[in-house]
């Protein structure tokens, strides 16, 4: 169905611009993954702005809901703006993802900012302007060449266009097209690899998605013109909104002028988290997480943060969150070698590893213990289990002919199932260890060996997995009957295997009590995972009991962060 143009800025143009961008971005996600090669090569730009996008328009559709659950009258312009914003902010994926969180909040800053029923053309070029100058402070070091040059020439042809919003448009992006095809003159490693900036060419997708909102036809017409490199080699862009540098000079480029392989030395990790935080505490942030890493881009405001940063320590950059206030949704993502700072788009694709695994944890710490010990991890926050489609997004981040998935939890069985499916009919090997808590899975890590043939890997982890078991000790929330008799709101209970085997009205009397019951069964290692909330004499209290009771017995402690559970114990 054609789109019908909007003559002003107000809430359905925005509700209209989300979901135009959205397909725009979902039409150019691989196109733009392929070309991906600054700040590394992950492959993945493209697919980060349309999961952002993507939040921000689910945010916006959510408002509309609600307002038509109520009544007849629609939401505001500051209501859709500030939601497409706030959904953008805690959906943000990826350094260009992130970015293009703060040009929207920027944009929803003004659109939001005196109430008005809708915006003309000078308050878009307000908003664009307000965008652009937000998302290049929010970056540590900012670099000419990316989606903030594109940004900031977009906003400078907006300011200076006249007319209505679809005028504005149509100048912010014809003055984004020429900055992205002129990016290569401007990064070195763009002009070797023969590409121009991802994020720039998604935000141009974006700004095409405006332009259509407004004047109801897709911005068309050929690229900007030509232009020289740096290195003199005269390059013409594609026809088209260019992508892809074709030179016509060898100078520069290997075999005559194809794609050059491009490395770049870089942290080991991406590390995201949303943080709940003051102004102040955030500013400290920043300068701890500048000496830990690179592209570290924080954005957000009012309380809430999108904290994005590449470190090869990726426990001190959670721990540096938990300092500042309180992190969550936390994703840590390992650049396997060769992945991400390996060949580029056009040159020789990435190796895929040999073997993978893939957990899901229950907390921020237990993240990052998984995380060194090579796995690639998917957050379960409590409350919020993940969709069989992150399992998948997970197994296909770890770039592994073989995967070994751990959920960590007998409720997502049917879940990691779907997803094992959906990987294998992707030509993967994946094979599901039924893990039903995270000690389980640790115990599964610890003799995971790649190096062995895969069926005897699984084999393995599987037999220890099995070997360990497992409770938690947490607090009840409401009234109800269990295995042990009925519970009251508030009592601690011990669950063992699954099943509640103590209640009790003390979190240390009960914890000794479920691992005094473990341990009579035998055993010789007790693993105990703290969560946040956990009092901080019980690691204590519980170490000092085994070792005096128990003299075969080793005790291993973590610290598991906002884990759900006040402790978690494994004997094996």
């Amino acid at each position: 169905m054609a789109q019908v143009p909007q003559t002003f800025f107000d809430a359905l143009a925005v509700r209209a611009w989300c979901g135009l961008a959205l397909d725009a971005l979902g039409r150019a996600r691989e196109e733009i993954d392929a070309i991906n090669v600054y700040p590394v090569a992950d492959g993945d730009t493209g697919t980060n702005l349309y999961l952002t996008v993507e939040s921000a328009a689910t945010a916006v559709e959510a408002v509309f809901a609600g307002y038509a659950a109520e009544g007849p009258e629609g939401p505001t312009l500051a209501d859709a703006a500030r939601a497409m914003a706030h959904g953008a902010l805690i959906g943000a994926r990826g350094n260009s993802g992130t970015i293009l969180a703060q040009l929207l909040r920027g944009m929803a800053q003004v659109l939001a900012g005196d109430e008005a029923a809708h915006a003309d053309g000078q308050g878009l070029r307000r908003a664009l302007r307000t965008a652009a100058d937000s998302a290049r402070r929010a970056v540590a070091h900012p670099v000419e060449g990316t989606v903030l040059t594109v940004a900031s020439a977009a906003a400078d042809a907006a300011g200076g266009a006249e007319g209505d919003c679809g005028e504005v448009a149509r100048a912010a992006y014809d003055g984004a097209r020429t900055a992205l095809a002129a990016t290569p003159d401007q990064l070195a490693v763009l002009r070797r690899a023969g590409v121009v900036d991802a994020g720039g060419r998604g935000l141009v997708a974006v700004l095409a998605a405006l332009v259509e909102t407004f004047t109801g036809e897709k911005p068309g017409g050929p690229a900007p013109g030509a232009y020289r490199n740096t290195a003199g080699t005269h390059a013409r862009v594609c026809p088209g909104t260019p992508t892809r540098v074709e030179h016509e000079e060898p100078a520069g480029c290997a075999d005559g002028g194809g794609v050059t392989e491009a490395t770049v030395a870089g942290p080991a990790y991406e590390v995201i988290y949303l943080l709940e935080a003051e102004d102040a505490a955030v500013e400290r942030l920043r300068q701890r997480l500048d000496g830990l890493g690179d592209s570290l881009v924080v954005v957000g405001g009012d309380g809430l943060w999108n904290v994005h940063v590449h470190v090869d320590d990726a426990g001190a950059a959670v721990e540096a969150g938990v300092e500042a206030g309180r992190p969550h949704r936390i994703r840590i993502a390992h650049f396997g070698a060769g992945d991400a700072h390996g060949p580029r788009a056009g040159g020789p694709p990435v190796e895929r590893a040999a073997r993978a695994v893939v957990a899901v944890v229950p907390g921020e710490g237990l993240a990052v213990l998984y995380t060194g010990a090579g796995a690639t991890t998917v957050l379960a926050r409590p409350g919020e289990p993940p969709a069989s489609g992150e399992l998948v997004e997970a197994v296909r981040r770890a770039h592994a002919h073989e995967v070994v998935l751990l959920p960590n939890d007998a409720e997502l069985r049917h879940t990691a199932a779907a997803a094992a499916d959906q990987a294998r009919a992707e030509g993967l090997r994946v094979a599901l260890i039924p893990t039903r808590s995270a000690v389980q899975g640790i115990a599964a890590l610890a003799v995971h060996e790649p190096e062995r043939r895969f069926d005897e890997d699984v084999v393995a982890m599987t037999s220890a997995a099995g070997a360990t078991r497992y409770a938690e000790i947490a607090v009840a929330e409401r009234q109800s009957w269990t295995m042990a008799g009925i519970c009251q709101a508030g009592d601690v209970l011990g669950l063992i295997d699954g099943d509640v085997a103590v209640i009790g009205d003390d979190v240390t009397a009960t914890a000794t009590a479920v691992l005094d019951r473990m341990l009579s069964a035998g055993g010789e290692m007790v693993t105990l995972v703290l969560g946040d909330e956990t009092p901080h004499t019980l690691a204590t209290h519980l170490e000092t009991h085994v070792r005096e009771g128990y003299l075969a017995v080793d005790t291993v402690l973590y610290q598991g962060g906002r884990q759900g559970a006040l402790l978690l114990i494994g004997v094996e």
